[in-house]
């Protein structure tokens, strides 16, 4: 594993130890001497794990679409942030830069992102894993959902355990450097995702 993707908000969030989470996951990502590579903004959480990252030393590679950049949400602190056409693009790219997926506590786009990777591994496009950090019991209920699903018969059980989750960063960390992707066909080809 060279590099990790981090999926996470562009908002602080309520409570502290979600900025605290981030800023630990930078720095064990740079201490492990892995790269980053995220969405590219300098607020909120995203900010947070890719500040910790420079200053540990450790390579960030931010992938932002044109809007954004122009809106100024951009991190001015990258030696390498790459401006795309659109948020398809931004996932495409980051998925091909990365080893596996961390994604910390989000909103919207963080739960789709995720969703997506996780998509992306069912279908045989990737095979890198993706481990969900549970600040604060975060991601309970959207595991929960996932259970659900299965129950319900619409998502097979095999997958829903490809949707990993950690305590804590170092522990996400292991799980990515210890996963083994699930032996699935590849039902698209690459440009058809």
């Amino acid at each position: 594993m060279r590099r990790v993707c981090v999926f996470c908000a562009s908002s602080m969030g309520s409570r502290p130890d979600y900025a605290e989470a981030a800023e630990a996951l930078g720095r064990a990502i740079a201490k492990r001497g892995l790269g980053l590579v995220y969405g590219g903004g300098a607020v909120g959480l995203m900010g947070v794990v890719s500040r910790a990252v420079i200053a540990a030393g450790g390579e960030v590679i931010g992938i932002i679409p044109h809007g954004l950049v122009v809106r100024e949400a951009g991190s001015r602190d990258l030696m390498d942030l790459r401006v795309v056409g659109s948020m398809h693009e931004r996932k495409a790219m980051m998925a091909e830069l990365s080893d596996g997926f961390v994604v910390l506590p989000g909103g919207y786009g963080t739960l789709e992102e995720a969703v997506e990777a996780l998509t992306w591994l069912q279908l045989g496009i990737h095979g890198k894993g993706v481990v969900f950090v549970d600040t604060l019991g975060f991601w309970q209920k959207q595991m929960a959902m996932l259970d659900h699903m299965t129950e319900e018969g619409l998502l097979k059980a095999d997958m829903r355990a490809m949707a990993l989750l950690a305590p804590d960063p170092e522990a996400a960390l292991d799980r990515l450097a210890t996963f083994t992707p699930p032996v699935v066909p590849r039902w698209l080809l690459p440009g058809e995702a």
